[in-house]
């Protein structure tokens, strides 16, 4: 063979052995490393939200160092977002848009596209639209809401997005500049800028009475469509999700409300893990210390929360607290006001221990609490309100552990059922235990809660009432 001919074989082996290597590059390690990738930037997502929302991170820094708004606002402006919640008219057709629709803002808290809003912003929409600074449009799952602090929590499907951290509202002092960044109108983002004027603001803006209203107050303006906007110190951290304004005129008038966020973060970081808030309740009615109290018992001041009952088996009557005592404080936070005290208790889950100081007959004292649930045990048990339990007409709970160890099967307890609701028409009564819907098994209320969103037409419910023998099967229709 001779030379030429020699190498033009070499050459040609040499191409064909390099494209298989290459080929075989790209088939088996480029794609470990795309999965390798894709992993990781989850991972750190993860941990970055985990990190955003731990009370401990944030405990450590104070409140505002810088004396300008610059850094602040343009690093701020990015994440917040406007939110537009559209309705179905009653009678009317999502596919023709009958709808009716409200609108306001939301802030971005996590890389992955979870966003903090007012549950008012949401109330009742079929449909919520939210809009990026950068234009970019998307529809939002909605995650879950607290009444009780007028919370909510988004969910859109994108990755790599700014976001805010939440800062420490404990450290915020009356006087401190702050600035409010909404995006009302599509306007984008607008900042206005206020200092804070109180903490612990109750202005009776919630219907229900176990709303926890202890708002930071400042005179930055808020405008409609600003509410669920970030209410930001001057280090660009959110020290507050700006909820309402007080006005006769249904302008801004030079006082607007916050939720703090340490409130905040408790409640999103519940509503994220589980779905509803996870809420320590001490099991006593309180009032506020009038000063005719005072004067009676000698205090210093007029100040402290009044215990007016304690309930029997509760984490109040275990701790040995009784009625007459007047309570100062709350894991050493001053608790002057019924509005500083509910904040105080709604940081708190479920079998979470408590530092309480309280006067009695002139003496200060200090005991441990151990929080319990709504239903007098340490478990983390709440009933879910979501929008489609509401449109079907009922409520509803996971199963306590006591209840859980005294039956053989698992299930979701029925709470209430709405009057001439789809559920009330086939006779569905609470106490309820639903174990399987269509077949399927069902062991906790996200589950059947997921199932109900995701499906339509004929639903089997099957199940028992605890103090009636044998299965009792129920069906009913759901629209879309």
């Amino acid at each position: 063979m001779n030379t030429s001919k020699l190498l033009l074989l070499v050459t040609c082996t040499s191409l064909i052995t390099a494209t298989i290597i290459v080929s075989a590059y790209h088939m088996l390690v480029q794609p470990q490393q795309i999965i390798y990738e894709t992993q990781l930037i989850k991972a750190t997502q993860t941990a970055e939200r985990e990190i955003n929302l731990s009370p401990r991170f944030q405990q450590l820094y104070a409140s505002t160092a810088p004396t300008n708004f610059i850094s602040a606002a343009k690093n701020s402006k990015e994440a917040v977002v406007f939110i537009r919640s559209l309705t179905k008219l009653e009678g009317g057709n999502i596919l023709n848009r009958d709808l009716s629709s409200s609108t306001g803002s939301g802030v971005i808290i996590s890389r992955d596209g979870y966003i903090v809003t007012n549950h008012h912003v949401i109330k009742d929409a079929d449909i919520v639209e939210v809009t990026l600074n950068n234009k970019k449009e998307f529809i939002a799952q909605v995650v879950g809401y607290d009444k009780q602090t007028d919370m909510a929590v988004l969910k859109i499907e994108v990755d790599q997005l700014p976001y805010l951290l939440f800062g420490n509202s404990d450290s915020l002092q009356v006087g401190e500049w702050v600035i409010a960044v909404g995006n009302p109108f599509r306007l984008q983002s607008t900042v206005t800028a206020g200092i804070v004027s109180a903490k612990g603001r109750n202005i009776d803006v919630f219907e229900d009475r176990s709303g926890i209203e202890s708002f930071i107050q400042t005179d930055a303006a808020v405008n409609l469509g600003n509410s669920g906007g970030a209410l930001i110190n001057t280090r660009g951290e959110l020290i507050g999700i700006n909820t309402a304004i007080m006005t006769l005129s249904g302008r801004y008038e030079g006082f607007s409300f916050a939720v703090p966020s340490n409130l905040a973060r408790k409640v999103v970081s519940d509503l994220m893990e589980y779905g509803v808030v996870q809420r320590g309740w001490m099991g006593i009615e309180i009032a506020s210390v009038t000063n005719q109290m005072a004067e009676e018992r000698g205090l210093p001041s007029v100040a402290g929360v009044f215990i007016t009952l304690v309930n029997k088996g509760s984490a109040a009557y275990d701790a040995g607290l009784l009625g007459g005592d007047i309570i100062l404080s709350v894991d050493n936070v001053n608790t002057n006001t019924l509005s500083q005290f509910m904040e105080q208790i709604g940081r708190h889950r479920p079998g979470d221990i408590i530092t309480v100081s309280y006067i009695r007959k002139g003496f200060i004292n200090t005991v441990k609490v151990t929080l319990k649930n709504s239903l007098n045990s340490t478990d983390f048990v709440a009933v879910r309100k979501d929008k489609v339990l509401l449109d079907l007409g009922f409520e509803l709970r996971d199963l306590s552990s006591s209840e859980l160890s005294k039956n053989t099967t698992d299930g979701v307890m029925v709470v209430s059922v709405y009057q001439n609701s789809t559920v009330g028409k086939a006779n569905i009564h609470p106490g309820y235990v639903i174990t399987h819907i269509n077949n399927i098994k069902i062991t906790d209320t996200r589950k059947l809660v997921e199932y109900l969103s995701n499906h339509s037409g004929e639903i089997i419910l099957e199940g028992y009432y605890k103090n009636y023998p044998g299965l009792f099967p129920y069906m009913f229709r759901k629209d879309n």
